[in-house]
């Protein structure tokens, strides 16, 4: 089996939240977007008139040693055979533990406004039936069907590479191996699968 992660080059995003669009649309999530999956943080730095301005996509690091997985009461948060890190809508209890748990904020409640509201646009279609908490799953539907997530299909500036970590061969696995791209926050052991280059 493969071992899923990306690289998000800071060098290259533009901030146009195409990422964001596109997993809103692929993995029906809220329109609002502190409920999408994936999120583009805006951060300036400096004092005038030494500043700038950085753009950071964030989205579930699908950790090794995921925080979220151990606190989860039902076990609805789990690990698939590619190490991605998931969660079973229909066991999920929508305690909110594991969002506590979770020290990069990238799970959020699909609360029942959520779900009415997905029903009225997808009716039938609907992948969201329930309220449970919500995060990034890398698109697991896609890569299946052996296509890229969506957030890495879609981004003009070609900011995010995902492959697999344990083929020495894939971009993503040479980047990490290289030790131009790291993780964020080492300090917290989580040994996350999304790496930066800075």
């Amino acid at each position: 089996m493969a071992r899923y992660g990306m690289v998000i080059d800071l060098r290259t995003c533009v901030g146009c939240q195409a990422c964001s669009a596109a997993c809103a649309t692929e993995n029906q999530t809220p329109y609002w977007s502190d409920k999408w999956r994936t999120r583009v943080l805006d951060i300036e730095k400096g004092e005038y008139p030494n500043t700038g301005r950085h753009f950071v996509p964030t989205i579930c690091m699908h950790c090794e040693e995921p925080a979220c997985l151990t606190i989860c009461p039902s076990q609805a948060t789990f690990r698939d055979e590619n190490g991605s890190i998931l969660v079973n809508y229909d066991t999920c209890l929508g305690c909110k533990a594991c969002m506590a748990a979770c020290p990069y904020g990238a799970r959020y409640v699909y609360d029942k406004n959520d779900v009415a509201k997905n029903r009225e646009i997808h009716g039938e279609l609907s992948q969201h039936n329930v309220v449970h908490i919500d995060k990034c799953t890398f698109c697991f539907d896609r890569v299946e069907r052996g296509l890229e997530p969506a957030c890495v299909a879609t981004c003009p500036a070609h900011t995010r590479i995902f492959g697999d970590l344990d083929d020495p061969n894939s971009e993503v696995a040479k980047l990490v191996a290289s030790g131009i791209a790291k993780p964020l926050r080492p300090d917290l052991n989580t040994k996350p699968k999304v790496f930066y280059i800075y």
